[in-house]
């Protein structure tokens, strides 16, 4: 059988519908959940691609759009100025909840197993998120930006980030590294040396070992935690 994928939408706290793209495996569950974060670029191939390849292990996976047919330099700079002003409580973390929501209430999601995975600007809302929202029971950040203070990862859940060592965000992992460490926080940081900014992705910066790696250490600490 294969995967299933469409086109949703929902209410959410700064629009009356927020869009996604929502992935199911094969079966009828009950089926872990991820809620998958996008870059800067906005709801994108590649974004519905990572959604696809986590429906293929076994998650059921949406794929949220938080620009929803909005000005993305509007919306990038509403959400740049949440993260720094307000990190763990702006419209981002509000409506990433309501997808939360949504994709808990979905047939065939176990809603104690929910989880969510980020990109840059994804990763950086993963992590807020995370100390804001106890439904969550793990995350995946890549190349992300920490919350302020740092030392709201205390209510983080378990955490599995990815980060490229030529990239100003190495230094971001490396304090969140040490600063779950001190908290007792379940977590697995690895930065990549010599690899850049989207390494994961499909453009120019893609890096095919880290990439990898970063996939199988991402499916084993989900297995681990809600899979």
């Amino acid at each position: 059988m294969a995967l299933s994928a469409q086109s949703v939408s929902f209410p959410s706290f700064s629009m009356p519908l927020l869009g996604g793209y929502l992935v199911r495996p094969p079966g009828e569950g009950p089926f872990p959940a991820l809620v998958v974060i996008h870059e800067a670029f906005g709801l994108n191939d590649d974004i519905r691609s990572i959604a696809r390849r986590f429906a293929g292990e076994g998650y059921i996976a949406l794929a949220v759009d938080l620009f929803s047919g909005r000005s993305r330099v509007l919306c990038m700079a509403r959400l740049m100025s949440g993260m720094l002003r307000h990190s763990l409580d702006h419209a981002g973390v509000h409506d990433l909840q309501d997808a939360l929501t949504y994709l808990a209430q979905q047939p065939g999601v176990d809603s104690e197993r929910l989880g969510a995975v980020g990109y840059c600007m994804g990763g950086s809302l993963a992590i807020a998120w995370s100390c804001a929202d106890k439904r969550l029971k793990a995350i995946a950040p890549y190349y992300a930006m920490n919350p302020r203070p740092l030392e709201a990862v205390e209510r983080a859940c378990p955490v599995v980030g990815s980060y490229p060592g030529a990239d100003f965000t190495a230094k971001a992992g490396e304090a969140l590294d040490a600063t779950l460490d001190q908290y007792g926080v379940a977590h697995d940081i690895k930065i990549y040396p010599g690899t850049k900014h989207s390494f994961f992705g499909g453009g120019r910066n893609h890096n095919a070992n880290a990439a990898h790696d970063s996939w199988e250490r991402v499916l084993g600490f989900f297995r681990e935690h809600i899979g």
